[in-house]
């Protein structure tokens, strides 16, 4: 019997690079737990001195971070398989929790001794007994669950997922928040965000337990990529969702009429709940928000007489509150209406010196915030009643970036768009895919198309669903052109067009201690049999015949049935499938979507032999 050869992932080597990803003050505020995602570190803090105190190596890349009440750390070890519990004092890994292979978000239910943790691979959140350190059940979530907060009763965890999980071809296609019942184990129910909303990271809880808030960008797929101006592609948003009604609430825009707020990161809020701090990384900007005003204007108690001062010069936004007012019902259209907030000076937006700001913490005393600056290595500290950098923390030396570095930097820049509407990490999350439909210009109008992954961009010419770019160099270019409306300084395209091509697989969640599993040998032997055909479009170590091809898939919309046909490699996180997003997930792929047998001839598969097939190919 022959076997499939093994997927082979080049060693990461050690970063020379500091990369806060996620910071949290100690329940007495005294100290700072940080997140180093490139050094492999979690990093300690002293928050009144500003220094670091302890460096502590870790497996995988460290993600989240929570705190438990006996000063321990659990953190997220990405790709490790595990979530690591720390001894502040010592500097100790004194347990380490076994999960999924992709952790990223966690958090702690201290009464019910719970550690949740969200597995960003496998789309299930694990449920950790904290007494016993076994992993007491998984549930289910949306597509690529990233942040997950536990209310302060205890009863539910509020789970983020990055991208939408339906299929493409839906208008209302958007990312869920996940409610799962702590008492039972159990998902509640999938809150579908607004139509077209994606890159959902942070989610916080009031302290009543009665709302979660959560930010994310919002596109406008069904429109042409013809501007960016006003929110034309994309917008920036904070939603609320009425944990009791399991159903959002409101969502408001963090954008104006003229700048964009590309790429919401982090939420802080104060102990009153009146106050929300949001790292808005594309911009590299906190914005600060009065939720205890905008709760009252959202239910309708606003006077006329605050209404009549709003700022004159946003005559819309004004008018939306209006309505709200004397429809509370109405609040459904905040979504649509740019420089609300703004307007009704419910937020102010202030620019930091920090690159890409992610983690966003607030003192147990309401007076200081902990902002993870990533492209610079630092934590910044901020007085938080003015938002202004107090103290700047470096987490050891920082070697001036190398051109990948650079490039991964100006990739994930929403300066470098027009008015800061987007970056490239906008639509490419980690370089890959936001599961949305896009209609670009560069094949015409009118026939929307699902989003690619950046992976082996430039080893898999040509590029595009329809291949009308010859290569990635050009394709890069004509995005910023396009799609970012700016001219790129050429120092910039070539370290953008680097980083593009550093890019490497990595090992898929489905894989077992590395290697396929019994079940994706068995779906390998299906994949290259010729009887079935997937190896002839598909074949190794590329994954693509760099051809395309019609495999069935021509829609209303399309002008043509032949489309490029995409590298198999990572397809456990390039969902939805085919080139306009329509089938959610491979099986859909291989038995609805392809009733004719052009899509390789699946057909005569039994049920079995189409698991054992979606099996191996969610392994590559």
């Amino acid at each position: 019997m022959r076997f499939p050869p093994e997927m082979s992932t080049p060693p990461r080597n050690e970063s020379a690079y500091h990369s806060p990803f996620d910071v949290a003050f100690s329940p007495d505020g005294k100290m700072l737990a940080v997140s180093d995602r490139t050094a492999g570190a979690l990093h300690v803090i002293d928050a009144q001195a500003g220094e670091v105190k302890k460096a502590i190596k870790l497996q995988g890349k460290p993600m989240a971070v929570a705190w438990e009440q006996d000063g321990k750390v659990v953190v997220s070890e990405y790709d490790a398989g595990a979530v690591a519990e720390v001894n502040i004092a010592d500097g100790q890994v004194t347990r380490r929790f076994r999960v999924g292979p992709k952790s990223v978000g966690v958090a702690i239910a201290p009464k019910k001794k719970l550690l949740v943790v969200c597995d960003h691979g496998l789309h299930i959140v694990s449920i950790v007994d904290l007494e016993t350190g076994n992993e007491r059940t998984r549930v289910s979530a949306g597509r690529h669950p990233y942040f997950v907060a536990v209310t302060p009763d205890e009863k539910m965890a509020v789970v983020g997922n990055l991208i939408p999980m339906g299929p493409a071809t839906d208008p209302a296609s958007a990312s869920v928040i996940s409610l799962i019942d702590l008492d039972n184990g159990k998902k509640m129910k999938d809150v579908a965000l607004p139509d077209n909303s994606s890159d959902v990271r942070q989610v916080r809880v009031s302290p009543d337990s009665r709302w979660a808030y959560v930010v994310h960008a919002r596109g406008r797929t069904m429109l042409p990529t013809t501007q960016l101006d006003r929110g034309w592609v994309n917008t920036n948003a904070l939603s609320i969702i009425d944990l009791a009604a399991k159903q959002v609430y409101a969502t408001a825009l963090l954008d104006t009429v003229t700048q964009g707020a590309a790429d919401p990161w982090g939420i802080a809020l104060s102990s009153d709940g009146k106050t929300a701090w949001i790292s808005i990384a594309g911009v590299h900007q906190v914005a600060k928000i009065d939720l205890g005003t905008l709760h009252e204007y959202l239910a309708g108690r606003n006077p006329k007489s605050q209404i009549s001062d709003l700022k004159s010069e946003v005559t819309d936004a004004t008018a939306i509150w209006q309505q709200i007012r004397d429809d509370p019902a109405k609040r459904s259209q905040l979504s649509y209406h740019l420089s609300a907030l703004y307007a009704a000076e419910l937020m102010s937006r202030i620019s930091i010196e920090a690159k890409c700001p992610r983690g966003i913490a607030l003192s147990p005393d309401g007076r200081q915030l902990a902002v993870a600056s990533y492209y610079s290595g630092e934590v910044l500290l901020l007085d938080a009643d003015r938002c202004r950098v107090t103290k700047r923390i470096s987490l050891g030396p920082q070697p001036e970036p190398d051109e990948v570095r650079h490039g991964e930097f100006v990739f994930h820049d929403g300066t470098h768009s027009f008015q800061h509407w987007l970056s490239c990490a906008t639509c490419h999350p980690d370089a890959r895919a936001d599961g949305m439909n896009w209609d670009l210009l560069n094949d015409g109008i009118g026939n929307p198309k699902n989003a690619k992954s950046l992976l082996w961009s430039s080893r898999t010419p040509p590029l595009m669903s329809l291949g009308v770019r010859e290569n990635m160099e050009e394709a890069v270019l004509k995005g910023f052109q396009f799609v970012e409306f700016r001219e790129i300084e050429p120092g910039d395209l070539n370290a953008v067009q680097a980083y593009l091509r550093s890019l490497e697989p990595e090992s898929s969640p489905y894989l077992v201690e590395g290697k396929f599993s019994e079940k994706a040998r068995k779906g390998w032997q299906i994949f290259e049999d010729p009887k079935v055909g997937c190896a002839g479009c598909h074949p190794a170590p590329l994954y693509t015949s760099l051809k395309l091809h019609d495999v069935g898939t021509k829609h209303e919309l399309d002008r043509t049935s032949s489309f490029d046909t995409p590298t198999c490699v990572e397809l456990w996180r390039t969902g939805p499938y085919l080139h306009d997003g329509s089938a959610p997930t491979l099986k859909d792929m291989l038995t609805k979507m392809n009733p004719d047998d052009k899509h390789g001839r699946t057909w005569h598969l039994t049920p079995d032999e189409i698991d054992a097939l979606v099996e191996y190919l969610l392994s590559l």
